[in-house]
């Protein structure tokens, strides 16, 4: 083996691939990045185990202007130089990176992605690496650039200073939209997952076009209007004066660092329009409207505005009746962009259909496999009025006296048609229980009611199970919909993450989309959800990770079997189009139209979007009277219990399992070390065998939770072979017997031995394995009682002789087993 040979990965980058590439003409300030971070790793969650997998990272990557051009990945010289290939082209992919190298500082591995070079993959040696303008000018071939659609492309991002910049997927999505932009596409569609940063996206998107020259007035629409005030404050914030709101109600604003900003507005008094500004942004509530006088909109002339985008566009963008698309077709001419988590395809709307294919997407899968969103375990309880149905007795009726219709009732049913006390009294208890046993019942949680009658109930049984933080504060629990004024009015509160009230929320539609609950970590599902399209916003409520508050996941309590979309695989399987609308379709449905499970409008029932008057039934009507009118039965007194409860997880493909953290243990610790002999041959051969410990935690496994859940106090050693190859543990104490019975310090003079033994008894007591070799650890009792570290480390001749002694102490510890392997 030569010299080179002993280089580690790093000397290679330093000593050969740098300077190959400064040759090259790349410099080293502004194009060349190395160990590029570009995911967070994967959060793990196991009963109580949260942690985080390893995170990936690029080498190099080499940028012409702010554009990714090419990666290299590298190898030591044990390596040949191709090595690192088939990794680096999972970067690439990742990246959208389409020059991929590979480098052991001897040569170069070439492959171009493009599929333009022939041939498709080349050796080069370390004097051939290709110059920025050669690589920029086999990108600007392949994609078709013109000079005027170049100097698009290449328009910076903004930058505020701060060091913040797009994430990879973000970059790719900014990058994708200006290239089709700039190519003339004027329908473009982004997909990306709740919680992943649309809106931030959206402003590079525009910012880039705008200071390019390319696009000079624009239009931002929303459907909420905390979105609009929120963005105006945040994310559009650098537009400055060249920015105003559709409106004519003047606002101050609070931003998350505390300052405040007031909205300009491009609206007077009398609605007349500014045509000063160059950004609007706006409600399309506020703009249109069924009569014409309502349809602000049509002040602007149709060629005003030349970008539009649409946030939250599954809403009802795409279909034909809706007021954003009379908006839409309006300024037919301008290019539109819309941002959505869930494309909305049904037999009724397509996205698709009126966008065209995504230019980029971004699942909530691959969100949370990178680590930028939060994973959630899934409890799935089943109470035995939902398993069993229910069926009045013959000539039964309910507590105002209807007679209740004679047919076995299921979940469908309860708090839609048939109403039973009993069974919201358990749900509410068992949400409290679950939170008391917790440990925290401060969790910000939603729950999702039938209607907003039935969040009505919720709430009183959920207030009722929680009296004592109630009398602390009344806002401890709200109920939140469209016709509470006072709850609606608690919506900011409950987002909030500085807030700590309300707590427990009930809804029914009003918090399943656009809503940024970034802390909440609970969400409760006790109704049907039949459209893909909601449920997937409904999960979206929970996957923002906070880390300021510690939160890494969320939990999906399912009462309904909602969950079920989890199983189906256009759950977070890729957006394509499912209808193509013709004339001849029938009308479009509002686009909030509960669906079942097949796709069909459920009958209307109040939503949250409306103000709605229960009428309560007459007090004293005959019993057996049935004057046809449809009408909730409200149930007589009837137990309720829960029959079956299940915990399940997100394994590493994204999929629900039942899993155990023992069993996610053992899984995990058979991919790393495939057999026994395998384990212990790397546990004997670790110098310092906390490394051992160390790689199982970049896999996401930390041993400390498994110890709880296994209620053994067990040696690491002894935990991984017991948990994972079924091997009989032995206790520390044993362990240290078994040396002392082998008298292994015989060769030790008797100051020396003490230090050992005390070290032995040290490992018996504590469990120490990784520090016993750490000189500082004579430092510590009892070992500074016996003498200074110097004085204790002379009898072993110097510090590499008594790290030597430590380690055959080591050896001897877990001499039993690892003589297993040569058996």
């Amino acid at each position: 083996m030569d010299a080179g040979a002993k280089l580690s990965e790093r000397d290679v980058c330093t000593k050969f691939i740098t300077p190959a590439l400064v040759a090259a003409g790349w410099d080293v300030q502004t194009q060349i990045r190395e160990e590029v971070g570009f995911t967070k790793g994967r959060i793990i969650v196991r009963g109580r185990l949260v942690t985080r997998g390893k995170a990936k990272r690029a080498d190099y990557v080499l940028y012409y202007k702010h554009l990714p051009l090419a990666l290299i990945e590298a190898k030591d010289q044990t390596h040949a130089a191709g090595d690192g290939m088939q990794q680096a082209l999972g970067y690439a992919n990742t990246l959208d990176i389409p020059y991929v190298f590979s480098s052991n500082g001897k040569g170069f591995q070439f492959h171009d992605r493009s599929g333009v070079s022939v041939p498709l993959e080349q050796s080069l040696s370390m004097n051939e690496f290709p110059s920025p303008n050669e690589l920029w000018s086999r990108y600007r071939s392949w994609k078709g650039l013109q000079p005027a659609q170049e100097s698009t492309v290449l328009q910076a991002y903004y930058e505020d200073g701060s060091g913040k910049e797009p994430r990879y997927y973000q970059r790719n999505a900014i990058n994708a939209a200006v290239e089709a932009i700039a190519k003339g596409q004027n329908r473009i569609l982004l997909v990306m997952a709740t919680g992943t940063g649309k809106t931030y996206t959206a402003f590079q998107i525009i910012w880039r076009l705008w200071k390019a020259g390319q696009k000079k007035r624009i239009l931002f629409l929303a459907d909420r209007n905390v979105l609009v005030d929120q963005t105006m404050v945040n994310d559009f914030r650098p537009f400055g004066p060249a920015m105003a709101k559709l409106s004519t109600a003047s606002k101050t604003i609070e931003r998350a660092d505390g300052t405040e900003i007031e909205l300009t507005l491009a609206l007077d008094k009398r609605r007349r329009i500014d045509p000063a500004y160059e950004i609007y942004l706006g409600l399309y509530q506020a703009i249109t409207g069924p009569e014409e006088r309502q349809k602000l909109f049509r002040e602007f002339s149709p060629d005003f505005f030349d970008l539009i985008v649409i946030d939250e566009c599954h809403r009802g963008s795409a279909a034909e009746d809706s007021a954003w698309r009379e908006i839409l077709e309006y300024f037919g001419n301008a290019t539109q962009i819309g941002l959505t988590a869930t494309p909305k395809e049904t037999e009724y709307v397509s996205n698709i259909h009126y966008f065209g294919e995504p230019v980029y997407t971004y699942s909530l899968k691959q969100g949370i496999s990178d680590g930028f969103l939060a994973p959630y375990k899934v409890i799935k309880v089943h109470l035995d009025v939902d398993v069993q149905g229910y069926r009045p007795k013959s000539g039964e009726t309910d507590k105002h006296g209807y007679l209740i219709d004679d047919r076995l009732y299921n979940e469908k049913d309860f708090d839609r048609t048939l109403v039973i006390d009993e069974r919201t009294q358990r749900v509410a208890k068992w949400i409290s229980d679950y939170l008391k046993q917790s440990g925290d019942r401060f969790q910000k949680t939603i729950v999702f009611c039938v209607d907003t009658e039935h969040a009505a109930r919720m709430r009183q049984a959920l207030i009722n199970e929680n009296a004592d933080l109630v009398k602390q504060n009344a806002r401890y629990v709200m109920r939140i919909t469209g016709d509470d004024s006072e709850g609606a009015a608690q919506l900011g509160n409950f987002i909030d993450p500085e807030s700590t009230h309300p707590v427990i929320v009930t809804t029914s539609r009003l918090l399943s989309t656009g809503v940024d609950a970034q802390t909440c970590r609970l969400i409760v599902l006790d109704r049907e959800v039949g459209s893909m399209t909601e449920f997937k916003q409904i999960v979206g409520r929970g996957t923002r990770v906070h880390e300021d508050t510690h939160k890494y996941y969320f939990t999906l309590v399912d009462f309904r079997k909602a969950t079920n979309h989890f199983a189906d695989p256009d759950f977070d399987g890729e957006p394509v189009q499912i209808y193509q609308p013709t004339e001849y379709d029938p009308p479009v449905p509002p686009d909030d139209v509960p669906l079942d499970d097949e796709g069909t409008p459920l009958p209307p029932t109040p939503t949250d979007e409306e103000t709605v008057v229960d009428q309560p039934p007459p007090t004293t009507p005959p019993p057996g009277v049935d004057d046809g009118q449809p009408r909730k039965f409200y149930v007589k007194q009837r137990p309720v219990t829960v029959v079956l409860e299940r915990v399940e997880y997100l394994d590493e493909s994204g999929k629900l399992v039942t899993e155990s953290l023992r069993d996610y243990s053992r899984n995990a610790i058979r991919r790393h070390f495939t057999s026994l002999d395998t384990f212990l041959r790397r546990w004997r051969e670790a110098e310092r065998k906390e490394s051992v410990i160390a790689e199982l935690a970049e896999e996401g496994l930390l041993l400390e939770p498994l110890q709880e859940e296994v209620g053994k106090d067990l040696d690491p050693f002894d935990l991984i072979c017991h948990i994972a190859f079924d091997q009989p543990p032995l206790s520390r104490r044993e362990r240290a017997d078994n040396v002392t019975k082998r008298d292994v310090f015989t060769k030790y003079g008797p100051q020396a031995r003490a230090v050992l033994e005390a070290l032995l008894a040290k490992y018996r007591d504590e469990g120490v394995v990784g520090d016993l070799d750490n000189v500082r650890v004579l430092e510590i009792p009892p070992f500074n009682a016996m003498g200074t570290p110097l004085q204790l480390i002379k009898p072993f001749g110097s510090k590499a002789g008594f790290e030597r002694a430590v380690h055959e102490l080591q050896n001897a510890l877990y001499a039993s087993n690892t003589q297993q392997e040569s058996a």
